[in-house]
């Protein structure tokens, strides 16, 4: 084999020159290396409705899906995402033309982006944000701009906000596209009917498109409210809107997402998305279809739940001595480190599986100010019960160093 010279080109692409391994696979494989509880990566340790589990079965099974479905999802699935929408928020989509499955959101994700951005183009994201939102816009030749969303509140009353004011003067005559989460993650921030209406005012003034990645959309607590931006006037044209089955039913390995957007839309982003994974899921998305379908009690439940756990959590991680930033949305708590006199969340997380044997994610990698989110640390509550009153036992060690 002929080796490579010392003034060869790099092999990985400039695009993606900053990007290494994940900071998830990196923390997860740390804890199965110590042993260690991972409250880390955001994967549920127990499997979603038997019923639904037996659905992908049947599927198999019955030979429905195992060879190339639709290039848009089967019908069944598009079917069922439609009426989801209209159902929960009043958004009606054709499932012919403004419904199209993807490979769970991430892939949905960077087909919008390589789609509707080009070198050149600026995409305003809400920051810190997930990992792969900077990747891909990287990847379409786009360049980020962040707007922070910043603490506040004392013990007890911690959140994360967005200062609208910041956000419109992020716009420039080079923004192409918001991009947007909420339920956020990692902040738990879930924007209000009044920052998502001023939201739209903007959106519309400047002629822009949106993004927003809803996936956490049925996990909102206390008197938090999901609005879909698209349900706002002037935004069904413009937005284009993720969701995915896998926060919502704990299958996350079977990676079913969705996009619904208006038909131009959905025609952009599948014809990035064809030349991704063209298909996949086949078996998995008819039953995703059935678990759309499931009665108000499942979603009920499994909000109720998850919301006893971010409690519980919550509590644990108080009285180790961690700030809190109590989430109205998602599965994640963020605290901050510094009352353990930590200010280096990097260190922090890759000691700590070894100090308590709880495994974390360190906030500043989801940062271009990466000094903004150092000393902020991420827990998952998607874990038994069982399992977050040992980690949270194990993290009591933390106040006797």
């Amino acid at each position: 084999m002929t080796s490579m010279s010392s003034s060869a080109r790099p092999l990985l692409n400039r695009r993606l020159a900053e990007f290494g391994t994940t900071i998830f696979a990196e923390m997860s494989a740390l804890a199965v290396r110590t042993g260690a509880i991972n409250l880390g990566q955001g994967f549920p340790d127990t499997d979603g409705p038997e019923e639904i589990r037996e659905a992908a079965v049947r599927a198999l099974r019955d030979g429905r899906g195992n060879q190339y479905p639709p290039g848009p999802g089967v019908p069944e699935l598009r079917a069922a995402v439609a009426e989801h929408q209209l159902r929960r928020y009043g958004l009606s989509y054709d499932p012919d033309t403004e419904v199209l499955v993807t490979a769970g959101a991430t892939e949905a994700i960077a087909a919008a982006l390589l789609a509707l951005v080009e070198p050149g183009d600026e995409v305003v994201a809400l920051e810190p944000y997930y990992d792969s939102y900077a990747a891909c816009v990287a990847m379409a030749g786009g360049t980020r701009v962040p707007v922070t969303l910043r603490p506040h509140g004392e013990a007890g009353q911690r959140s994360f906000r967005l200062d609208l004011d910041e956000l419109r003067d992020a716009v420039t005559d080079r923004t192409r596209l918001l991009l947007l989460n909420t339920p956020h993650n990692p902040t738990g921030t879930v924007l209000t009917r009044a920052e998502l209406a001023a939201i739209a005012e903007l959106v519309v003034e400047r002629d822009l498109l949106v993004v927003t990645d809803e996936v956490y959309e049925h996990l909102v607590f206390d008197a938090a409210e999901h609005i879909p931006l698209a349900s706002l006037p002037g935004m069904r044209e413009r937005t284009v809107t993720i969701g995915s089955a896998g926060k919502t039913f704990s299958f996350t390995g079977w990676k079913v997402g969705w996009v619904t957007a208006a038909p131009a839309l959905v025609t952009a982003v599948r014809s990035a998305k064809q030349y991704l994974t063209y298909v996949a899921s086949g078996p998995f998305q008819y039953a995703v279809a059935e678990a759309l379908a499931l009665p108000e009690s499942y979603f009920t439940a499994y909000r109720e739940d998850m919301e006893a756990k971010r409690d519980l959590l919550a509590a644990g991680l108080a009285e180790a001595g961690f700030g809190v930033y109590r989430p109205a949305g998602t599965y994640f708590v963020t605290t901050d480190i510094r009352p353990l006199g930590e200010r280096d969340g990097f260190a922090f997380c890759r000691t700590l599986p070894e100090r308590c044997g709880v495994a974390a994610i360190p906030n500043a990698v989801f940062y271009d100010h990466r000094e903004q989110g150092a000393p902020f640390v991420r827990f998952t509550f998607c874990k038994r019960a069982d399992v977050l009153r040992e980690a949270t036992d194990r993290l009591l060690e933390l106040r006797k160093d």
